[in-house]
């Protein structure tokens, strides 16, 4: 699985004119999900989002996790994510889990992290999603398990 996650100051999530999730200061991570994923491969990939640290302490540091800030967790299905780059200037999607799969360890993620955390919002799978956000820094990782 990969995410891109990124430090926001305010992030929300619109589909057909309404708002299907925000949050203030946390992270907006994009979720995108591969052949070959499951729910161990969610299970690290949320454990390292609540955990790893984009935040600054006091000394102006990255030390900082979102849950250690209480922060706001806004998870958005991202297909093309998955997608190889390597060749062409087209890109592919075989390596992106079907469909189903990707819905179903989505909403695996989803129910665990809002069990793990309290400050969870979403965006919804497979919708036309419009993605608004201020990035604080801007900070931006990836992370893949």
């Amino acid at each position: 699985m990969i995410a891109l996650i990124q430090r926001v100051e305010e992030s929300k999530v619109i589909v057909d004119g309404e708002t299907v999730g925000e949050i203030s200061q946390g992270i907006m991570a994009l979720i995108g999900v591969e052949r070959g994923d499951d729910v161990a491969s969610a299970d690290k990939l949320l454990k390292k989002i609540l955990g790893y640290r984009i935040f600054s302490d006091d000394d102006g540091k990255m030390n900082l996790s979102v849950e250690a800030i209480n922060g706001g967790l806004l998870l958005v299905p991202q297909f093309t994510l998955a997608a190889d780059t390597k060749s062409g200037m087209r890109p592919s999607f075989s390596s992106a889990a079907p469909p189903a799969q990707g819905e179903e360890l989505f909403d695996y993620l989803v129910k665990k992290a809002k069990a793990t955390y309290e400050k969870v919002e979403t965006g919804k799978f497979g919708a036309d999603m419009k993605v608004h956000l201020i990035n604080d820094g801007p900070v931006t990782f990836t992370l893949k398990v």
